[in-house]
């Protein structure tokens, strides 16, 4: 089996729900003939918005994060069923910003992916280590337990909407990026750790994207490469040229 490529955006705390529809406007003509797959993740003022502005394109619209519970008193966040009904088909989940920022854990993130599935929003998990833990050669000891916790009790048929995203965070927002060798290697190991955790075919059908400072310059060396499925892209998703330059790489 061929595994599609994943091309997403990432727009973090970026763009007005008028700036995500002018961007859409000229990346829709852009992304006609792009044969990957590609989700926009806006802030989630822009969701409802975009929704509308991506009909019968080949765009598909995710949440940049989601909480846990399905409803209740919880000021300020979102639940999956509010996402769904914002024409979400995708969610990042345990990505390093909120991990580090808000204080995310791997058991957290495990509830979140839990709730998304059953709501029948595919999941992008977010794992990597950081600089210290590289340093120390720590670095797939991290990834290797950030895995079984994440993905504890997830079964084999629901891990099919579930797309790993290795993001090294020393490379997130630094302008470093992994070397595609640097990259490679982790993405097999954690391929290996799903063909443990599950099974053979599990390990062969996911799909396992890298994020970490990606940009028009460095795709196409990473997307190259034999277990690298795609791309988690931050700040060149921003630009509706570059983005479409790299979902083409």
């Amino acid at each position: 089996m061929t595994r599609r490529k994943l091309i997403a955006a990432n727009w973090k705390m970026n763009k007005t729900a008028q700036e995500s529809v002018s961007f859409v406007n000229e990346f829709r003509e852009l992304a006609k003939k792009i044969k990957n797959e590609i989700v926009i993740y806006p802030p989630f003022t822009s969701l409802p918005e975009l929704n509308k502005a991506i009909k019968n394109t080949n765009i598909l619209l995710g949440a940049q994060n989601m909480h846990q519970e399905e409803k209740g008193a919880f000021t300020g966040e979102v639940s999956a069923s509010m996402l769904k009904n914002s024409g979400c088909e995708y969610v990042i989940l345990g990505h390093s910003e909120r991990r580090a920022y808000f204080n995310e854990s791997d058991e957290l993130i495990n509830k979140k992916t839990k709730t998304a599935l059953k709501n029948n929003l595919r999941v992008i998990l977010c794992i990597g280590e950081t600089l210290q833990q590289r340093e120390s050669n720590q670095a797939m000891k991290t990834v290797e337990s950030q895995l079984k916790t994440c993905l504890k009790n997830i079964s084999n048929e629901e891990i099919k909407s579930i797309t790993i995203a290795y993001e090294p965070v020393w490379a997130i927002g630094t302008g470093k990026t992994a070397t595609p060798e640097q990259a490679e290697e982790m993405h097999k190991f954690i391929r290996q750790m799903l063909k443990k955790l599950f099974n053979e075919k599990v390990s062969r059908e996911t799909r396992i994207i890298y994020g970490g400072s990606v940009n028009e310059s460095n795709a196409k060396e990473l997307l190259s490469m034999e277990d690298i499925d795609g791309a988690l892209v931050g700040g060149a998703s921003l630009d509706a040229r570059s983005f479409a330059h790299i979902c083409s790489s």
